[in-house]
């Protein structure tokens, strides 16, 4: 294939086609010159330049053509040889395709349908004989019953016949085959008539039996009898018979035990029906976890279901007859009408205001005290609440094991599902006498139990005794000096608490324990703000004066009790939940529930619901004392400390100058450090006698505070009045008050407090410093870091006070 040259319709621009017929295009792309167009001798020569050059390109192109055409040929015959080889190929396959691979499938197809013909004749064969072998069990089991029904009376072996014949299919026992060649001259009916009344007849028997052992109290002959109905196909009937067998028993002890006493003394006393419903309780779950083997083994997994339905019916019953005994021995509705009727009289008038001078608690006591009188008996009260505790707390550990008896049977229960209780069990007649007669009672009981407790506990409350600001002489009493009414009302709340905890019932915990905040916010903290507000408030005898002592030192015991009161709700809290820690009141995860809690209620939601009610007791509880409490501390600070505080101050510096003329005039020794311990622990020592650590340490912050802003404003005063030695005397004279001031009480919170006089103790070292320091501090460097509490301004400032 030789390459041909084209050229353009003016013959000068020509392309190059390649032999496969692409186009080449050519190597110049700059217009060409025109040999016919030229004007001089320069530009002819230029053109003929031009054209040799692409001759030149053109040859050169042909002849690399012409080379690669020899290789292209070789490749051509190449190709023709592999063509030959595989067409020979080809028709040697196609031969083998017609010739031998088509007689092959052909007989693989024969063979295969004949497999298949002879499996299809196989599965008829197998089927026809385990058709044939079943008749044959089903006459053996047709003759065998009839036979053991005879004379030999063999029940166990007539009832394995039956069992054995329940095997056989329904389609090859009603198949007319079997009615053909089952019946014989012994048994001439069809099977399924033939079995059918046999089953019928001893099941009679059976049962007969079974009633006649229970008469006499034969153990071996009734489980003898109770598992031979399943054999028949009666396990219904069976599990019927049994469960009314156990419920008889269930009830003859029920009454023995609710008559053993009746009428008694026993009856009235101590927990008497507590007990007669624990030991029924413990009766049926006797009888679930003893039988319960046995009748799934006999009857089939989640059989005993049954059976333990029929038992809470009887359960019903007898418990309820128990509780209804209960209630009207004990007069439960009378009380529960008493308890509703009860005025407070004590607690309301406490809160009314008072209508002639005198002590404000005098006539509300004697009021209380003529009602209390008439009044419900508290004795009564607290054994009715214990006798109904006991009671719940059986009847949820009866309910736990009812639960977790049924559910563990199923498939897949988780933790929660495995705790819920069954249906049959949470709408039984049983469950709903227990919320009517114990839930709602033991509810309404103790919301009055402990009203009334705070309402007696504040009517006998005694303050301590032997108290005094006076250092000179001591105190009599023990600390924490708190009034007896935060001792007794908290004693309540953890009876109460604990009490609840032992029911079981996390509708009781979660009625009970906001009825417990609520009350202690309404009452307890109600009647504390009124004292402190209208019995022992520190107001000042004369204009300018201090309180009178015994006044201040009963607002300090009421601070003492509202402080006392949330360690004592933190500490009952953590112990009855058996938490390490308990959070803040800002805190908005309550910790998780703890093994304590998850031993009283199994379900983990069940568990951090009572935690998180428990915990919103502590965190409630400390938010509204917190508040009362604050300003409590600041009523005191006002009129007891804060007037105290610049005189005070004055007397610290009194003829103290910071300008000596020379180092001769200063002096070493130390005047206000020793003046101000003196008469800051003279302050402040009486209160840290009396407040508890706590309480004090509040104290001591707030008037802290206020003294270094007291500090401050004397520090600036002394513009213009000291120079360089008294800026170093000024500055031991401020660092030993901000030790005294801090160095007061427990000292658990020194350092805390220290942080107060940062300003003061800055403001000594700018006056203090050197001019490297000075400069360095202008500048911004590493010192300026030691006087970050001051402003630039206010550093400033504070340099320009020192003469220089």
């Amino acid at each position: 294939m030789a390459p041909r040259m084209a050229t353009t319709a003016n013959g000068h621009n020509g392309t190059l086609q390649s032999p496969q017929g692409q186009n080449v295009p050519p190597t110049e792309t700059s217009p060409q010159p025109d040999v016919f167009n030229a004007s001089s001798v320069a530009e002819i020569k230029a053109t003929l330049s031009h054209l040799h050059t692409q001759e030149a390109s053109v040859t050169a192109r042909l002849d690399a053509l012409v080379t690669s055409q020899k290789d292209l040929s070789r490749e051509l015959g190449r190709l023709d040889l592999m063509r030959v080889n595989i067409g020979a190929h080809a028709s040697t396959t196609r031969s083998i395709s017609h010739g031998m691979l088509s007689e092959a499938a052909g007989t693989a197809e024969r063979i295969s349908s004949a497999v298949r013909r002879l499996d299809l004749e196989q599965a008829r064969v197998k089927a026809t004989l385990e058709v044939v072998e079943q008749v044959a069990e089903l006459k053996a089991c047709a003759l065998g019953v009839a036979g053991s029904m005879g004379a030999p009376q063999d029940w166990e072996k007539a009832a394995s016949y039956l069992h054995r014949a329940a095997q056989v299919p329904a389609s090859v026992a009603n198949s007319a085959f079997a009615a053909e060649m089952v019946p014989t001259a012994e048994v001439p009916d069809p099977p399924s008539v033939t079995l059918d009344n046999a089953a019928e007849s001893l099941c009679g028997l059976f049962l007969r039996e079974f009633e006649k052992a229970v008469k006499e109290n034969d153990g071996a002959k009734i489980t003898r009898f109770f598992k031979l109905f399943p054999l028949i196909g009666r396990s219904e009937v069976g599990l019927d018979v049994y469960g009314r067998y156990v419920c008889q028993g269930v009830a003859a002890k029920a009454r023995a035990n609710l008559n053993g006493a009746t009428g008694g003394a026993q009856a009235k006393d101590g927990f008497f029906y507590a007990n007669a419903l624990t030991k029924l309780f413990e009766h049926i779950a006797q009888i679930i976890d003893g039988h319960g083997g046995l009748v799934e083994h006999h009857y089939g997994p989640r059989k005993m279901g049954r059976v333990i339905e029929r038992l809470q019916v009887e359960a019903d019953v007898q418990g309820g007859i128990i509780l209804d005994t209960w209630g009207d021995e004990r007069h439960v509705d009378r009380k529960l009408m008493d308890i509703k009727s009860y005025a407070f009289t004590f607690l309301v008038q406490s809160f009314l205001p008072a209508q002639r001078p005198g002590p404000p608690s005098q006539a509300p006591a004697m009021a209380g005290a003529a009602v209390d009188e008439e009044g419900v008996d508290m004795k009564e009260i607290d054994g009715i609440l214990n006798e109904m505790a006991i009671m719940l707390g059986r009847w949820s550990l009866y309910c736990r094991f009812l639960a977790d008896t049924c559910n563990s049977t199923e498939d897949g229960a988780d933790d929660e599902k495995r705790f819920e209780l069954p249906a049959f069990l949470r709408e039984s007649p049983l469950a709903q006498k227990i919320n009517d007669r114990l839930v709602s009672p033991f509810n309404a009981m103790t919301t009055f139990f402990f009203r009334r407790s705070v309402e007696k506990a504040f009517q006998l409350d005694e303050p301590p005794s032997g108290l005094t600001l006076n250092l000179q002489r001591p105190l009599k009493a023990d600390p924490p000096h708190i009034t007896s009414a935060v001792d007794d009302i908290m004693y309540i709340v953890n009876k109460v608490i604990q009490q609840s905890l032992a029911t079981s019932q996390a509708s009781v915990l979660t009625n009970v324990v906001p009825t417990l905040s609520r009350v202690l916010g309404s009452d307890f903290i109600g009647m504390t703000q009124r004292k402190m507000r209208d019995e022992c408030y520190p107001r000042p005898a004369v204009q300018g004066g201090l309180p009178p002592e015994s006044t201040t030192i009963s607002f300090l015991v009421q601070i003492n009790n509202l402080d006392l009161a949330v360690d004592y709700i933190r500490r009952i809290v953590q112990n009855n939940t058996g938490s390490k820690t308990l959070p803040t009141s800002d805190s908005q995860n309550p910790p998780a529930p703890t093994p304590h809690l998850l031993s009283i209620f199994p379900s983990p939601q069940t568990a951090t619901t009572i935690s998180q009610t428990l915990h919103t007791l502590h965190t409630t509880f400390e938010s509204k004392v917190t508040d009362l409490l604050n300003d409590g501390i600041q009523v005191i600070f006002n009129n007891t400390i804060k007037p105290r505080l610049r005189p005070l101050l004055a007397d610290a510096f009194r003829d103290v100058e910071y300008i000596p003329s020379s180092a001769d005039d200063y002096s070493d020794k130390e005047t206000v450090k020793p003046r101000f311990a003196a008469l800051w622990n003279d302050l402040c020592t009486p209160f840290a006698r009396i407040l508890t650590p706590a309480a004090f340490d509040r104290v001591l912050g707030v008037t802290i505070a206020y003294l270094a802003r007291l500090l401050e404003k004397r520090l600036w005063s002394y513009h213009s009045r000291i120079n360089a030695l008294g800026a170093a005397r000024l500055e031991r004279d401020v660092a030993g008050i901000v030790g005294a001031a801090v160095d007061v009480g427990s000292g658990a919170g020194r350092y805390k407090h220290r942080e107060c006089f940062a300003r003061c103790v800055q403001m000594t070292l700018v006056m203090g410093m050197d001019e490297e320091e000075w400069e360095e501090v202008r500048r911004g460097g590493d010192a300026a870091e030691v006087v970050g509490r001051l402003s630039k301004e206010e550093v400033g400032r504070v340099r320009g006070m020192v003469r220089r």
